[in-house]
């Protein structure tokens, strides 16, 4: 990992850098207007504890992930965490860059008294489940979803 490497939660001005990096993850989505992520960025920036983090080097966004701290009325009322949109730029992977977003990301949960943070991935690649291991998440659920939009391939 480089020495100018910083995470922080993205601001309106990481938008555009946002829409570019996404595609990386799903390229077959539809571009998203800047209009639109901003209306998007200001309804996640609503939930309290929530964020896009991003990772940057030398202030260039290399990687990013999205945790929602959910209300919840069970666990004493401990909310729970979702993270979601994990992607590190393909020449930028490999380096820290990710585990080190969701890492703090992850941070932030707990800062946020969430009792579990959760994701999914739809990945059945070996190197994108020890991503996840190695950062400290367990595979020890049964995921169920129902979709609208299909999957990728």
């Amino acid at each position: 990992m480089q020495h100018d490497f910083a995470v922080r939660i993205a601001n309106r001005g990481d938008l555009k850098a946002l829409i570019n990096i996404y595609p990386q993850l799903q390229p077959d989505d539809p571009a998203l207007a800047l209009d639109d992520a901003e209306r998007i960025w200001e309804q996640i920036s609503h939930y309290p504890g929530s964020g896009i983090f991003v990772g940057l080097v030398s202030d260039i966004l290399v990687s990013t992930c999205t945790l929602i701290v959910v209300p919840n009325l069970t666990r004493g009322g401990a909310p729970y965490g979702l993270i979601e949109n994990v992607v590190t730029h393909a020449f930028h992977r490999r380096q820290g860059y990710g585990q080190a977003v969701l890492r703090a990301a992850i941070a932030s949960a707990w800062n946020s008294r969430c009792y579990k943070v959760m994701l999914l991935t739809g990945s059945k690649e070996p190197t994108t489940l020890k991503f996840y291991r190695d950062v400290g998440f367990e595979q020890n659920k049964t995921g169920f979803q129902i979709r609208q939009i299909p999957a990728r391939a």
